[in-house]
């Protein structure tokens, strides 16, 4: 199983920093389980395979958009947005 995420923002620093926030799943993942974030010009590029369980995919994909999603926030809250 297969899911790819683009995640497209305003501008190429908040990707940058999106994709580096996030990229550390890149090396930590579990047997069975491969994840790669990229930046492409504006948009963070996600792949995630998984070789188990759908149930699995669908958690790894919801502890990712969360870990987005913190990372998020803590960039606007670093530039006082």
């Amino acid at each position: 199983m297969e899911a790819i995420i683009v995640l497209e923002y305003s501008d190429e620093k908040t990707a940058d920093g999106i994709a580096k926030a996030v990229s550390p799943d890149n090396y930590k993942t579990p047997p069975g389980l491969f994840i790669k974030t990229t930046k492409k010009d504006d948009n963070v590029l996600t792949v995630l395979r998984n070789k188990g369980k759908l149930s699995t995919l669908i958690a790894t994909i919801d502890d990712f958009l969360f870990c987005v999603t913190t990372a998020e926030k803590t960039l606007r809250i670093a530039e006082g947005k």
